[in-house]
């Protein structure tokens, strides 16, 4: 498959646009591929390396995947794309399902990582973990602690973890 490459800087606004209204990480362990989508996340500079950031409960089984496999791709779509597949990777989980199959997703070979971009989510970007910290709930403001981390709504045991991946590649499939 024909791969586009481009800068992410030139590229930043449309990224994170994406990510407003949710982008896609996917992690593969193994045979076992999975795709989680993702709202909380962005694009960025750091000791001097292109870096995306993102944010996994310590719950999701994505966090699990990428614990064993520090790589992941975000996957973007570019104009209209299936719904179903949001539906699928937003809501279900990748320990009792198989989402690729699911969501009729086609995976195409990462070319610096081990983990896949997805067809039909065409923008992607892959990475390498470089960080990972646990959060401080004692750091965070009190309104965030409520409207994210409440009890009401059994979160307040389900902190997130940061990743930082630096950014090893870009491309739009074609």
């Amino acid at each position: 498959m024909e791969k586009q490459y481009i800068n992410i800087n030139e590229n930043a606004n449309e990224i994170m646009t994406a990510i407003s209204k949710g982008v896609f990480l996917t992690t593969k362990v193994g045979d076992k591929v999975n795709s989680m989508a993702i709202e909380w996340g962005t694009v960025g500079r750091l000791w001097n390396k292109g870096v995306f950031i993102c944010y996994v409960r310590e719950s999701r089984f994505t966090r699990e995947q990428l614990d064993q496999n520090p790589e992941f791709t975000i996957n973007m779509p570019v104009g209209a794309y299936n719904k179903r597949i949001m539906a699928v990777c937003g809501n279900k989980s990748g320990r009792d399902i198989d989402k690729v199959k699911e969501a009729g997703l086609t995976l195409v070979d990462g070319e610096k990582v081990s983990v896949p971009a997805i067809k039909e989510l065409p923008m992607t970007i892959e990475c390498k973990v470089i960080y990972r910290q646990p959060q401080d709930m004692s750091l965070l403001p009190e309104d965030v602690k409520s409207r994210f981390y409440s009890p009401k709504y059994n979160l307040d045991k389900d902190e997130h973890i940061t990743y930082i991946g630096e950014i090893v590649n870009s491309y739009i499939l074609k």
